[in-house]
Formats: C-alpha cells, sequence, structure tokens
C-alpha cells in the first residue's frame, strides 16, 4: 500500500499532467491516510480550482486553514478560491490575513540577532 507521501507525489504528476480527476481521487485517498495533511489538502483544493469546481475549491481551502492558520499561502489560495466562486468579499478578507500573516513573519525576521 502507498504511503501518504506516495500519493501525494503520485497527485501532482497527475496533476502536472493536466489528469485533474485522477489527481483528485490520489489526493483524496492520501487525505484518507491522514485528514490532516495539508500539503494533501492544498493539492486538493488546487485541483478542484482547475476543474471549476469552486465550491468544492473554497471547501478544501477552509479545511487547509483550518489546519495550517499560519500558513500565507494557504490564505493566499483560499482567497484565490473565494474570488473564483464570486465570493469577493470573503477573498478581500482572506487576502487580507495573508498579508497580516506575512508582515509579522517579515517583523519576527527582522527582530532576529545577525
Amino acid at each position: 500500500m502507498a504511503s501518504k507521501e506516495e500519493l501525494y507525489d503520485r497527485a501532482i504528476d497527475l496533476f502536472a499532467d493536466g489528469k485533474l480527476d485522477e489527481a483528485v481521487e490520489t489526493y483524496r485517498a492520501a487525505i484518507a491516510l491522514d485528514p490532516a495533511y495539508s500539503d494533501a489538502w492544498h493539492g486538493l483544493a488546487m485541483a478542484y480550482s482547475e476543474l471549476k469546481q469552486h465550491d468544492k475549491a473554497v471547501e478544501a481551502g477552509r479545511r487547509l486553514v483550518e489546519l495550517v492558520p499560519d500558513d500565507t499561502l494557504a490564505h493566499t489560495s483560499l482567497s484565490r478560491f473565494y474570488q473564483a466562486a464570486g465570493m469577493i468579499a470573503e477573498a478581500e478578507a482572506e487576502s487580507a490575513k495573508a498579508r497580516m500573516l506575512d508582515w509579522k513573519r517579515q517583523l519576527k525576521e527582522q527582530e532576529k540577532p545577525g
């Protein structure tokens, strides 16, 4: 049986080859092995977005930010999914969260003794 990482890698390859439905199935298989596997949730959301299944992309994106609330990229991606779904206010709110997280990261980096 494949590990979650092997399934994730396979899903990335399927996504790159344009086999989006198969990529979705493979990301879901990785998530079945580890429901908290944030990389697979992100990939799943991206695949749904490419398939223009915006509601599913948003749903997976929301799960992603629940798993990694301090991840700038997760909030940026969710903002894109909201925008594609026509949910502009939600997209702007997520974009603002991503900017705030990035500013916090930059401030921490500046505070580190060099």
